[in-house]
């Protein structure tokens, strides 16, 4: 830590070293500052860029300079003639005024370099090569590097805190709903600006009349000389690694084609090197840019996940094997229709080991401490293909249709043993598929009637399959399997359940906007979900001689009904609704009060037996922007929503989650109620250069799914209810950025507290957690010199279990990444990463990650480049995390790719 420190301060005196401020005031020609002014510092020895600012809204402007030199200072603005000035510096901060007049010839204007950042409106635009430093090779390197954007580690941008839905090529759809394809394959050196759209409105004719501060997009513009010619780069690689991967292979084609008609992007990965472009979570949670037309609508109904979801995070894995094959186009046949739409293919094989203890914090309930040892392999076979068609024959009308299908093939299979139970093995299969259909259209009548309808249907189909051979080494088992009425006279348990989830859903609304004058609206809703669930489920039984066996269960519930070891369940939802919003601008502010009258049906059907219930509610909502500046507001909203959850939790019958986890449903579930309060802030001040984004959500749940735990030694049962105790959480989320000359600090903080309501062994108990988490960062930005950046992340997490049981969990990971650009030709990139936790409850436990890459490539216009990277340096093995749960504390030991050196060579195009 000490040399981590004295690295920083280092870095802190070269960024600053001889430097000086120079500042003034830029004005009109009646004396009015000018805001958004630009000025740009040339360095009149090296003929580089060496300074830029915007002037703020007084017409501020501050520069940073070097001693003793130089310096050509431009000064540009819009409309205006641009200024030029020979600024001479010696040791002394200067002070600098200019006066701009109107410009009579526009096309003598001529910049000398172009600004790093401009603002056109509510649109940032990045020059990408005034970030660049050579060492960049993809998107992500270059977005990295901008001030105000972020890469989270799950590979997502956020911009203000706000994730990036949306990104475009040259303004075409780039795979609609997931952005890491972007910014891990698309090559750096063909970016030419990055454009930000904040407030981004897909359908233009309603922009006026929404609230879309929360709407993000990004739109890559590419270089000139990138149009009508295929570019990217393709990548072949091989090394030696220990066992199991005994030989290494790497293939990544990356190709691009765009014209103004059309575009091609054809991305290809095969490999065993660790390096998976997709993982199977991420296909799952691929949205293909759909959004619910209810999604405001405040009714919010689960129909639940049940996909697998994966033995362990991929990166955590001890062999991986990883194909992925994907082709995105755009195809625009006449100004008015425009068709869209991707393919891909995911294939993941994944070998894991895990080694967990797990210590329950209440003596009184009898569960014995366990210790776990978990060998599994993942296999996963994923599709998805999307085809989008817009037309817009004028400005007045535009039809939207898309159509996204997903189908997989997932298996997971385990060896576990366990200090309590023994042996197990055991497989989970599933083939879902489902289809989503997406209708919009809008239509302006006039000036003042605008009607929008928007339908979405999704059919939706899961057949997840359990196995478990085991369960006999202890007698454990041996009262959870007579409860189940399994035939306990066999040398050993061979159980298994099939489960059949199929959901149909049509959601749909019909919007009347009514403008009435240039600074308010009103916005008429109605909308309708109409839902069917079916989930049928049985416990079987294959006995040693490999005959079937139908067990009947002895389990009872919570009134003493004996539970099946089956389920045949049919759930019916409907909602009608109809929604009132005012929009109001005034000033500053932006007010917009509404409310939503809701007609709710919910039937479910089981063995012959129906509950039904339909009800009235009305959900109220409210939201107040005040736009301190163009780059500054803050937000405040309030919405009540009801929640409704999906056929699994209704389900009466036994169904495994796992050999030690077991539910059973109730049928009279009710809906919950939550009240939810967000405020926002953010702010870019381009005068400085500083970043600011803060959140604070809170939410109270009434009428919360809560969950009856009992416990048979570590097998659990859980069945569902409404609780009568609310659960409330608050959360906050923080972020300040500012660029000093070269350097860029930033410090982000979290903050979460939340009360839960637990119920194990007929005990109720509250548990109350809170985390905090800080990571102040510095980067460097250096055009010639090397650039180095700094992270540390700080986190403690206070778990309070009950009355008596107190957790704490502390983490420190401390981390650096060092990237050159040496002789025109040499790319050297290193990370490191040291983590280390703590707890009140065990020992202290660390690791540590290394990885190195070395490239040669003759110059930036080279064909070939030669490049060696080698991945965990210090070949650790395993990663540890520590954690808690509602009765329990935990430590887990997870077996990672061990050291692998590869070689490997890219041609681009």
């Amino acid at each position: 830590m000490k040399n981590i420190l004295t690295l920083l301060f280092s870095i802190v005196v070269m960024s600053s070293f001889a430097q000086i401020k120079m500042q003034g005031i830029v004005r009109d020609s009646i004396g009015e500052p000018l805001e958004l002014a630009n000025i740009i510092a040339i360095n009149k020895s090296s003929n580089a860029l060496e300074s830029y600012a915007i002037t703020d809204a007084n017409g501020k402007y501050m520069i940073s300079l070097g001693e003793n030199g130089s310096y050509s200072i431009q000064v540009s603005y819009i409309g205006l003639k641009s200024v030029d000035a020979l600024v001479e510096t010696q040791e002394a901060d200067i002070t600098k005024d200019f006066e701009m007049f109107t410009d009579n010839m526009l096309d003598a204007v001529e910049l000398t370099y172009e600004m790093p950042v401009t603002v056109k409106g509510d649109t940032l635009i990045y020059n990408a090569d005034s970030f660049k430093s050579g060492t960049e090779r993809k998107l992500e390197d270059v977005l990295k590097k901008l001030p105000g954007v972020e890469i989270t580690s799950e590979g997502k941008i956020e911009v203000e805190g706000k994730e990036v839905t949306k990104l475009m090529v040259n303004g075409k759809d780039f795979f609609d709903g997931d952005s890491k394809l972007a910014t891990k394959n698309i090559p750096s050196n063909a970016v030419d600006k990055i454009q930000v759209l904040r407030n981004y409105a897909e359908v233009g004719q309603l922009s006026g009349v929404q609230n879309n501060q929360d709407n993000v997009a990004i739109n890559i513009k590419l270089k000139e000389g990138k149009e009508n010619f295929w570019f990217g780069d393709v990548t072949v690689g091989s090394g030696v690694a220990p066992s199991p991967n005994d030989e290494l292979y790497l293939v990544q084609p990356k190709l691009f084609y765009y014209s103004p008609k059309y575009s091609i992007n054809v991305i290809g990965d095969l490999n065993n090197t660790g390096e998976v472009a997709l993982t199977g979570r991420d296909i799952r949670n691929f949205g293909g840019g759909f959004r619910s037309p209810s999604a405001n609508s405040g009714t919010s109904l689960n129909l639940g996940d049940n996909g697998l979801s994966g033995l362990t995070n991929v990166g955590d894995s001890q062999s991986i094997q990883s194909k992925l094959a994907a082709v995105n186009f755009s195809y625009a046949p006449n100004k008015a229709l425009d068709l869209s739409g991707f393919l891909i293919y995911n294939a993941n094989r994944l070998n894991t080991r895990e080694e967990s203890f797990v210590r329950y914090t209440n003596p009184e309930l009898g569960i014995p401490d366990e210790e776990t040892i978990q060998t599994g392999r993942e296999a996963t076979n994923q599709g998805l293909a999307k085809l989008s068609a817009s037309y817009k024959p004028n400005a007045n009308n535009q039809l939207n249709y898309d159509v996204l299908g997903r189908i997989s093939s997932d298996s997971e299979t385990q060896n576990e043993y366990s200090s309590v139970v023994g042996n197990t093995n055991q497989l989970d299969e599933a083939k879902p598929f489902s289809i989503n259909q997406n209708l919009n259209y809008y239509y302006t009548l006039n000036e003042t009637n605008i009607f929008a309808l928007e339908a979405q249907h999704l059919i939706k189909d899961e057949d997840p399959f359990y196995n478990v051979i085991g369960l006999k080494d202890e007698d454990t088992f041996e009262s959870t399997a007579m409860s189940l009425g399994l035939d306990t006279d066999q040398s050993y348990y061979n159980l298994n359940q099939e489960r059949r989830i199929k959901s149909n859903q049509l959601d749909a609304k019909l919007d009347y906007y009514n403008i009435l004058n240039s600074k308010s609206n009103i916005n008429l809703t109605l909308g309708t979900i109409l839902s069917k669930q079916t989930f049928n489920s049985n416990i079987f039984q294959f006995l040693d001689d490999g005959s079937y066996f139908d067990p009947t269960a002895s389990l009872t519930d919570e009134e003493g009904e004996v539970l099946r070891n089956e389920n045949d369940t049919e759930y019916n939802f409907s909602d009608i609704y109809l929604g009132f919003h005012y929009r109001l601008k005034t000033g500053k502010f932006t007010i917009t009060p509404g409310f939503s009258l809701h007609a709710y049906g919910n039937k479910n059907t089981q063995f012959s037996e129906t509950y039904e219930d339909n009800f009235f509610r009305i959900l109220p909502d409210f939201e107040t922007q005040i736009q301190f500046k163009k780059s500054e507001s803050l937000t405040f909203r309030y919405n009540m929503k009801n929640a409704f959850t999906d056929v699994t939790n209704l389900a009466e019958g036994l169904v495994l989650n796992n050999y030690n986890s077991l539910q059973y449903g109730e049928s009279q579930l009710q809906n919950a109620l939550s009240h939810n309060l967000s405020l926002r802030y953010f702010s870019f001040n381009l005068f400085n250069y500083t970043n600011v984004f803060a959140i604070l959500n809170y939410s109270k749940n009434i009428d919360q799914v809560r969950s009856y735990t009992n416990f048979d030694n570590v097998i659990r049962t859980n069945t569902y209810f409404n609780s009568n105790f609310a659960d409330e959480s608050v959360t906050a989320i923080g972020r300040i950025q500012r660029t000093y000359g070269k350097l860029r600090a930033s410090l982000r903080a979290n903050f979460n507290y939340s009360k839960s309501n637990q119920f194990v062994e007929d005990v109720r108990s509250v548990n109350e957690t809170f985390s905090q988490s800080y990571t102040p960062e510095l980067r460097t930005n250096f055009r010639e010199a090397p650039n180095v950046s700094l992270k540390y992340q700080f986190s403690i997490s206070d778990t309070k279990q009950g009355e008596d049981n107190d957790t704490q969990f502390i983490t420190n990971a401390p981390s650096v990444e060092f990237d050159a650009y040496i002789w025109k030709a040499l790319t050297f990139r290193t990370d490191y990463s040291y983590t280390s936790q703590s707890s009140n409850v065990g020992d202290t436990q660390s690791y540590q990650t290394w990885n190195a890459t070395l490239a040669y490539r003759k110059n930036d216009d080279a064909k070939w480049e030669y490049q060696l990277q080698a991945t965990n340096l210090l070949n650790i093995d395993s990663e540890v995390n520590n954690g808690s749960s509602n009765i329990s504390v935990y430590s887990s030991e997870t077996f990672i790719l061990p050291r692998f050196i590869t070689f490997r060579l890219t041609y681009t195009l």
